[in-house]
């Protein structure tokens, strides 16, 4: 029997507004979280955030400009760390691809999974939105799996004229 995660509901009205934030942060990527219900799967709320990658503050890779990668400011963080005490918490973490699709990367990966290894880094699904110059191509979800000892696509949504 599998262990793979159930995923999120993520209503087609949240998706298309964080569409239409990776569309505003084109060329860059876009990044926040999803939260809802502290007993729940249902996403109720876009909490948007501050690609602060030009800082050269990234854990991984420092290098690399807000159009390749994505990291959240400090202030960022902290909140995303309490909401996990809310009624509210964050369920899933996003983030754009400007080139288009949707797949974790060997450093969105590195990222999302915990420094020793044994899981993930955050108890949330990863949602990655894959866009490019004329449309919203696709999004990805991904969660944790424990028989895998990784991250899974568990989901994939249509992507919009955005």
């Amino acid at each position: 029997m599998s262990d793979r995660p159930a995923p999120l509901e993520i209503p087609r009205h949240i998706l298309e507004e964080i569409y239409r934030e990776a569309r505003n942060a084109f060329p860059a990527e876009c990044c926040g979280w999803l939260a809802g219900p502290k007993d729940g799967s249902a996403v109720t709320v876009v909490r948007q955030c501050v690609n602060a990658q030009e800082s050269g503050t990234h854990p991984t890779t420092p290098d690399r400009s807000a159009e390749t990668a994505y990291v959240f400011t400090g202030e960022d963080l902290i909140a995303l760390n309490r909401s996990f005490d809310t009624d509210e918490p964050a369920l899933a973490i996003y983030h754009s691809h400007p080139n288009g699709r949707a797949y974790l990367s060997p450093t969105d990966l590195t990222v999302a999974t915990s420094p020793w290894g044994d899981g993930p880094a955050y108890p949330v699904q990863q949602l990655v939105i894959g866009i490019n110059a004329r449309h919203v191509v696709e999004a990805a979800l991904f969660a944790w799996s424990d028989e895998d000892n990784g991250f899974i696509e568990i989901a994939r949504y249509q992507g919009a004229e955005i």
